[in-house]
């Protein structure tokens, strides 16, 4: 498959099925690839009431741990800056909202969610 080969198109097949199998959870995708100067949000999305920010890590294997363990602290604090200038930008401050992660695993196409992941 074209998609897996390299590591943006594999990044990019991941976020494309991780919103397939969200929306299939009852998420509504808002968003995807929000990009500012400072990084990007992968998919923007409401889920029982919260506004979610997910992050999705794909790899070919989980030889080297589960794809979720690449979002370490940095990251996680990457990500909470983006949100609030997102939440800002849409007049949405006080919304509830939380940090969603999808480890998607291409060798088994296993996906799991982890929802209040940080």
């Amino acid at each position: 498959m074209a998609e897996r080969g390299s590591h943006i198109a594999r990044g990019r097949f991941g976020e494309e099925r991780a919103a397939e199998h969200l929306r299939s959870l009852g998420y509504q995708i808002v968003e995807k690839n929000y990009r500012i100067r400072r990084g990007e949000i992968d998919i923007i999305a409401r889920h029982r009431g919260d506004i979610v920010f997910v992050e999705v890590k794909t790899r070919k294997s989980d030889g080297f741990g589960a794809p979720a363990e690449a979002v370490g602290f940095r990251k996680q604090a990457r990500l909470k800056i983006l949100a609030a200038a997102w939440l800002s930008s849409k007049g949405l401050s006080n919304a509830n909202c939380r940090f969603d992660v999808v480890s998607y695993t291409l060798d088994g196409d296993k996906m799991e969610v982890m929802e209040n992941a940080f």
